[in-house]
């Protein structure tokens, strides 16, 4: 094999040996040699006769990027629907692969800075709690909190079809979005999914027994979907977003996936509690985009994670499933689960204004609605809304 790593001018003319290619591409032989049974980098020529590979030197920007991709983590097979795309389609590519990953490393850091906290505070409680402590009850406690809510949905003006669905009960408050030949159905069993749920009852679960609870139920969103898209013809190509807060009764916890949003109110305040899993978002994020020019921004509505039809390897499920956490609650809260058909038709003061005006749930979802269908209504709507009350 020693002959294979020589400079070879042989029948080829302009070819190089593999040994030398390595040398310009700042590959090994070895790297080579596998991404040439990947089919990720083909030799120019194989000789017939000893095997011995030979490259053109015009491929070394080709084998450059294939070791830039690699460095990044991208996945060997991600890498060859990359290489094999023009450059300005594969820029787009790498920019959403690099846009899901920080989006995944932001939901566990945000799950890590949540385990902190929990922990910093039963540490706490631990110390200051005497040898004798009771367990049975605790003087000056508040009344149990509870929500009160509404969901509505809206085909809108130029839509022939609701993909979208929403959902608002005594332990469940969702919306999703659904696209592709099957979306109503990814959407509606994606919230269904959620319904039959019975954990957290009385609230007694920890917070910790809730995150895996939580977790849990995005996979049975998960494989909710699939099913329900399995029928069409091109099932990888339907499926929805979803955003879901779950009640315990004293706890509240959220599923998030796509670009479908929550929001709180509270101090009079209007917060976005969740981060769009889309590419104008990532844009925003790495300051390409900013959030004045992303509004009007004439790309499609990329979505970096979504549930969908396609059944895919277990890293890649894991790494594209909802993200997870608790929120805290407080008496006076009104949330705000809303599709893309209201946020991105209607700024966030407007949205603030209704949310805040409104006397109730229901009143809100109605004039949250309207003012969708007055900003031209361009797709389906779906909005639910909660109060956290003192249970009477």
């Amino acid at each position: 094999m020693e002959r294979e790593g020589r400079a070879v001018g042989a029948a080829s003319g302009e070819l190089v040996t593999i040994g030398e290619f390595a040398r310009l591409s700042r590959l090994s032989a070895k790297a080579l040699r596998r991404y040439d049974e990947l089919g990720l980098l083909r030799p120019a020529l194989v000789d017939p006769v000893n095997g011995y590979r030979y490259y053109d030197p015009a491929q070394v920007e080709g084998a450059r990027l294939v070791a830039w991709l690699r460095r990044i983590g991208m996945p060997l097979n991600r890498i060859g629907r990359v290489v094999a795309l023009d450059a300005g389609a594969a820029a787009v590519e790498v920019r959403a692969y690099w846009a899901r990953l920080e989006a995944e490393t932001a939901a566990r850091r945000d799950l890590a800075m949540y385990l902190v906290d929990h922990l910093s505070a039963e540490g706490r409680t631990m110390s200051r709690m005497p040898d004798n402590a009771e367990n049975n009850g605790s003087a000056g406690s508040v009344g149990a909190l509870a929500i009160r809510c509404a969901a509505l949905t809206d085909i809108g003006v130029v839509r022939t079809a609701n993909q979208d669905a929403a959902f608002a009960g005594p332990r469940l408050l969702a919306v999703a979005d659904g696209f592709g030949e099957g979306g109503a159905e990814a959407s509606a069993a994606a919230i269904e999914a959620l319904k039959p749920s019975t954990w957290g009852r009385d609230g007694a679960l920890s917070a910790a027994d809730l995150l895996n609870a939580l977790e849990d139920t995005a996979d049975s969103a998960a494989r909710a979907v699939r099913d329900a898209v399995a029928p069409c013809e091109a099932p990888d190509g339907s499926g929805t977003t979803l955003t879901a807060m779950l009640w315990t009764g004293s706890r509240l916890g959220l599923v998030h996936i796509g670009d479908s949003r929550a929001y709180l109110l509270r101090g009079g305040e209007l917060f976005r509690i969740t981060h769009d899993h889309s590419l104008v978002q990532s844009m925003i994020d790495d300051g390409s985009l900013s959030p004045e020019e992303a509004a009007s921004h004439p790309g499609p509505a990329l979505l970096l994670k979504a549930l969908v039809g396609e059944a895919r390897p277990a890293a890649v499920a894991v790494a594209c499933r909802p993200d997870v956490r608790l929120q805290e609650v407080l008496a006076g809260d009104r949330y705000l689960l809303c599709s893309d058909g209201l946020s991105a038709v209607v700024d966030t003061a407007d949205l603030r204004t209704a949310v805040v005006a409104a006397d109730d749930p229901e009143e809100a979802v109605r004039r949250l609605v309207g003012l969708a269908r007055e900003a031209g209504g361009p797709d389906n709507v779906a909005c639910a809304v909660a109060d956290v009350v003192v249970e009477e």
